[in-house]
């Protein structure tokens, strides 16, 4: 469906540049999947910290909220700037370096107010290994390739006027069977697209519960590619090629910490937590634990535990059954979410504090393995690519990593 107030720009370069996706890239919010699990073959990424854990930190203007990604030897990351925030950014550093590659600037479109905790470059951008798709609150979309070259640019408020929330957009896209999907919900126009990567255009548009959400999109694997969309309303399972609706959970979901994910099991913050099970085009119910709550940051499941921090603790649960296996303290409060590598689960607190906790289901009650200050503010959640901690704070983007001998 191509709306007729649709605003496109499709610049015609000579065929797209070819970057195959390696293990190691980080290509969404919460890495593969949208999961939180680094690839297997991360076994180096720092356990312990230390001053020298800092490979480098680059400063950046304005804020950010986003995720950086990572593609091959680039990583990527989006600021917003300037009094209104109308001043889009997207960032391309050299992983080894830190050296800036390439900086794209634009004008915002949409609207730019947003809560004071949050800001317009709260969305994580993502990518398909060749393109690099980078959404703000604003609802301005850009697709870059790997050289900083814009291809084409949609300014969804354009074709959606009213789709817009006082307090700013928060959902990050994701790339699913060549499909670029993007949520956008609020108390007005809410709606999901499906885009072509190539050029923009609508392959297919879904309108949603007018309803304000933060939360982002997943895609979970299996005999049917299936992306969960969370709601308010519950969790919707779609195709991501069409649109058409697979399954439905209408029994409500948070609209701020999203889902966790393992295999083809969704542990959903909805009631405390609950458990479901996609089953190609119908979901099952497993469990529901009502005392697991978590509050911002999304859980993170891996190897049939589930982990999230409370407050000043964090908590495990027993994927299976839901049952609380352990809590182990931590200090501060958190709005990143926790993600898994190498055996730990890593996760940032609001004031800046990196906590590293060995994990993994013969583990019981674990002390802290690591722990460093950063000394700002972190919201973000981290990326994990080539042995390396990629994490943001409003001023800087760093790499943590293990010093070299």
């Amino acid at each position: 469906m191509n709306p007729s107030a649709f605003r496109l720009l499709a610049i015609a370069l000579p065929g797209l540049l070819f970057s195959p996706v390696h293990a190691a890239d980080w290509l969404q919010f919460r890495g593969p999947y949208g999961a939180g699990v680094a690839d297997a073959s991360e076994t180096t990424v720092p356990v312990t910290f230390s001053p020298a854990s800092v490979a480098w930190k680059v400063p950046l203007p304005g804020r950010g909220l986003s995720s950086p990604i990572v593609i091959a030897d680039h990583v990527i990351v989006t600021c917003s700037s300037g009094p209104d925030q109308d001043r889009l950014h997207v960032f391309a550093i050299h992983a080894a370096t830190g050296k800036v590659r390439w900086e794209r600037r634009f004008r915002a479109t949409g609207r730019t107010m947003t809560h004071s905790k949050t800001n317009v470059a709260a969305p994580t951008p993502c990518s398909d290994g060749s393109l690099i798709f980078a959404l703000f609150s604003t609802n301005d979309l850009f697709c870059l390739d790997l050289e900083g070259n814009l291809r084409w640019l949609r300014g969804l408020t354009y074709d959606y006027p009213n789709a817009s929330n006082s307090l700013g957009l928060a959902s990050s896209p994701l790339i699913a069977d060549n499909t670029l999907v993007v949520q956008s919900e609020n108390d007005s126009e809410s709606f999901v697209a499906g885009l072509s990567p190539g050029d923009g255009s609508n392959r297919w548009l879904k309108p949603r519960r007018k309803a304000a959400n933060w939360t982002s999109a997943l895609t979970l694997g299996g005999e049917v590619t299936t992306v969960a969309l969370q709601s308010t309303s519950g969790i919707l399972g779609i195709a991501p090629s069409t649109g058409s609706e697979l399954w439905e959970y209408r029994d409500g979901a948070s609209t701020i910490p999203s889902a966790a994910l393992e295999g083809v099991t969704l542990y959903v913050p909805s009631f405390g937590m609950t458990a479901l099970r996609s089953e190609g085009t119908t979901v099952k119910k497993i469990w529901r634990n009502e005392q697991a709550r978590p509050k911002t940051s999304s859980p993170v499941a891996w190897k049939g535990q589930i982990y999230f921090p409370e407050g000043g603790v964090v908590t495990a649960l027993q994927a299976d059954t839901g049952e609380r296996l352990w809590k182990t303290r931590v200090q501060g409060d958190f709005s990143a979410s926790p993600v898994i590598a190498n055996g730990h689960l890593y996760l940032f607190s609001e004031s800046g504090t990196a906590f590293a906790i060995p994990v993994g289901p013969d583990l019981k009650e674990p002390s802290v393995a690591g722990q460093m200050e950063l000394g700002e503010p972190v919201l973000c959640t981290p990326a994990i690519s080539g042995g390396a901690i990629y994490v943001r704070s409003d001023a800087h983007l760093w790499k943590l990593a293990t010093p070299s001998s």
